[in-house]
């Protein structure tokens, strides 16, 4: 009953998709002409923060602290030159106390200090020939953009005797957003052209080729929309546009080359058009739906964080995704059904083997795809017939490419992640290398609760006697509230400030105590991620346990797919912290190591290249299991897989990763990581992993590899679903009898 249900299910979509094709194209056409207007501006309403726990201690204290200390923690910092002249020269104090004044009287600023009203040595720096004026904007990240904005050209430049450079956390991070939209629209402008390049020739046929595209163009413009959307009710990382434009084109461009090379072979074997786009809905259809799902999991899994900067990824995620797989199983297919045998047209391939004098290839070959099938079959004949070796090198090599990751440092991103000639970048690094303090970058300690000014000198000597601390100042008292700002000896992120907050926290006060800051921030950072991390890896694995399970019917294929996704990603890991952490590189990448890395970014890189590591896998596994369903041959199997698959599961990696790379050359540290890290596992996975792991582990497990005991088999029966007709009666007699050669198994299927 289920499988006279499943095909009633895909002819009624066949049916529903066919039936008013450009009615379909047309009301498409309106909608992402919508979604254009809806998603017009999502940038600006993006935040460039987000690394931090909301539930966090730390983030409590701030809260607390700007509410009842405004100067407590300045984010706007004016690096005041004085040039060859001392900053406390008569005509440089008079400017900078008018400089200032006129701080504090702008709206929207609290808070105001300076060095030449407290006189403070952290704000003054080693020369003497720079000062700092500090002061807080406040408000939500795009309320302090705006503010920075207005006053940012009022302040830079030359003021008398001065020189005024803008910087601190609300400058960088405001920088860093603008530099990001300004990278992605490079980048857009890069991988469009080149992708189409690449599609034309995977495919040929130019007008082939524009499907894709157009594919991935709506599911990016729709995403778009949604974020938008969803910054009316919370908070998304500017970030988020990279992994929209990267997983916009490159799963609609799998999707696509997977659904129309499927739609090309139906064609190539007499069908017509409506009874080609049946059969593809039915075969590589049921395929992009799977996948879809396992890369909208993984991607999920990043919800069970409290920061919204991974969140904002599973927003983004997740909408791409959906979107790149419904334009794929309907607009599409009504565009195949218009296009029929045209769908090969402008064969770019066939005017160059006429110029060559070569016979032009005809309609049925319109890929040139058996050339190619047959050069895979071969290498996966020689990958099994070595398939011990192939298996140990090749897991021994990928291991050895992931111990670099065993040293990994986790840190928190700064202006560091700027280009060395970013504003903001250059006021941090002067107040890094010149100023004996570290202004905006130190810890406090928040003491809830009245007390004696005796309790609170006496905690004060209890801070400075411990290791590490440089400075003590404060207590600043206030209304039942008063806090202390204590300065590390070393980097404000450093090992040393993270020792020094758990100490903080662990010692023993006469009131309430909490500590919030920089370090403070990266140490609930990391704790946040530590406590959910299990959870998110659990939801990837369970799902993708089930869903490769409902698939392919087995029990061990699954765990072969974990166990194989895990390993090829281990080059990836290993490369960014021999590159991004070491520095190894840099010069040529153009960016600069802080020596550790952010403490997201692993996260995000995991579910992401899991996600589309699951992508490929399920390609292959489908067009395995659909000729072992006919055959009952294992071997044939596999390298028909490979022959179907392999050749488009590498082009399709390789377009992924020009968009990858193309994010890649962002100036932003942080994104140039994200990019070439998933490039690299991308072309890993499709190259490595998928050509000589995947068979030469099948061929090892042989038979076995379909195996799963009767309960479970009577369960994929009832609700599984696979690439290809439902297994018949016949094909289940034969799976539960092993001994059945693949010829018997011919025989058996021919005669049900």
């Amino acid at each position: 009953m289920s499988e006279v249900n499943s095909s009633e299910r895909v002819g009624g979509w066949t049916r529903f998709v066919t039936a008013r094709p450009r009615l379909a194209l047309l009301a498409a056409l309106v909608i992402t002409a919508l979604a254009v207007l809806a998603g017009s501006g999502v940038a600006d309403r993006m935040g460039s923060g987000g690394w931090e726990a909301p539930d966090a201690e730390s983030t409590w204290t701030t809260r607390v602290l700007e509410r009842e200390f405004s100067a407590s923690q300045p984010n706007l910092l004016l690096l005041v030159d004085s040039g060859g002249a001392s900053v406390d020269d008569p005509a440089v104090t008079a400017e900078a106390v008018r400089l200032t004044d006129r701080l504090s009287a702008e709206p929207g600023i609290t808070g105001v200090g300076s060095y030449w009203r407290t006189k403070s040595p952290a704000l003054r720096s080693s020369d003497g020939h720079e000062a700092i004026v500090a002061a807080r904007i406040g408000g939500d990240e795009k309320g302090a953009g705006e503010i920075l904005d207005r006053i940012a050209p009022v302040y830079r430049g030359a003021h008398g005797p001065v020189e005024v450079s803008v910087g601190g956390p609300v400058a960088v991070r405001h920088e860093m957003q603008s530099i990001i939209q300004e990278d992605l629209l490079r980048a857009e402008l890069i991988a469009l052209p080149v992708t189409l390049v690449l599609l034309v020739m995977v495919f040929g046929s130019a007008v082939a080729a524009l499907l894709p595209l157009g594919v991935g163009i709506v599911a990016i413009l729709g995403t778009n929309a949604v974020l938008r959307g969803i910054t009316e009710f919370t908070d998304v990382s500017v970030f988020a546009q990279n992994l929209t434009t990267a997983l916009g084109l490159g799963l609609a461009i799998d999707y696509a080359l997977f659904i129309v090379r499927r739609f090309r072979e139906e064609l190539s074997a007499g069908a017509d058009p409506r009874t080609a786009i049946g059969t593809t809905l039915r075969t590589a259809g049921r395929t992009v739906l799977f996948s879809a799902l396992t890369v909208a999991v993984s991607l999920a899994a990043m919800m069970v964080f409290p920061q919204y900067f991974l969140r904002s990824f599973a927003y983004a995620g997740i909408a791409v995704v959906l979107l790149a797989a419904a334009a794929a199983l309907i607009l599409l297919p009504a565009a195949l059904m218009l296009l029929g045998p045209r769908v090969n047209a402008l064969d770019l391939r066939r005017l160059m083997r006429r110029r060559r004098g070569k016979p032009a290839a005809g309609p049925d070959s319109p890929d040139a795809s058996e050339d190619s099938g047959r050069g895979w079959a071969r290498f996966s004949v020689l990958v099994m017939r070595r398939a011990p070796v192939f298996a140990v090198v090749t897991t021994v090599g990928l291991v050895l490419l992931g111990l670099p990751f065993l040293g990994v440092k986790f840190g928190t991103a700064d202006d560091r992640q700027l280009p060395a000639t970013a504003e903001s970048r250059i006021v941090q690094e002067h107040i890094r290398e010149g100023f004996p303090g570290s202004p905006g970058g130190g810890l406090e300690v928040l003491a809830e609760g009245a007390a004696s000014p005796g309790r609170y000198a006496s905690f004060k000597e209890r801070i400075e006697s411990l290791p590490g601390v440089q400075q003590v100042n404060g207590p600043v008292t206030g209304d039942g509230f008063a806090y202390y700002d204590v300065l590390p000896e070393g980097e404000s992120v450093g090992q040393e400030a993270q020792d020094l907050v758990r100490q903080l926290r662990a010692e023993p006060a006469p009131f309430d105590t909490s500590v919030t800051g920089t370090a403070a921030v990266l140490v609930d950072s990391k704790d946040a991620i530590a406590d959910r991390l299990p959870w998110a890896v659990g939801i990837i694995v369970v799902v993708t346990l089930l869903l490769v399970f409902l698939l392919t019917g087995s029990v061990l294929i699954p765990l072969q797919a974990v166990v194989l996704n895990a390993l090829s990603l281990t080059a990836m890991f290993g490369a960014v912290v021999w590159v991004f952490q070491d520095g190894n590189l840099s010069g040529i990448l153009s960016f600069s190591s802080t020596g550790d890395i952010e403490t997201t970014l692993p996260v995000l890189m995991f579910c992401v290249a899991f996600g589309l590591s699951m992508d490929y896998g399920v390609f292959l596994l489908s067009r395995i299991k659909e000729e072992y369903d006919r055959t009952g041959d294992h071997e044939h199997a596999v390298t028909f897989g490979l022959r179907r698959t392999g050749g488009l599961i590498t082009a399709a990696a390789v377009i992924l990763a020009v968009v990858m790379v193309a994010i890649g050359t962002s100036r932003v540290t942080n994104t140039k990581m994200l990019g070439l890290g998933i490039a690299l596992a991308v072309l890993m996975d499709a190259m490595v992993v998928r050509s000589l792991l995947v068979p030469a582990v099948m061929k090892l497990m042989g038979r076995v590899t379909w195996w799963a005991p009767a309960p479970l088999r009577a369960f994929h029966r009832r609700f599984g679903l696979s690439e290809g007709e439902s297994a018949s009666t016949a094909d289940q007699d034969v799976e539960e009898r092993p001994e059945v050669t693949g010829r018997e198994r011919d025989k058996i299927t021919a005669g049900a």
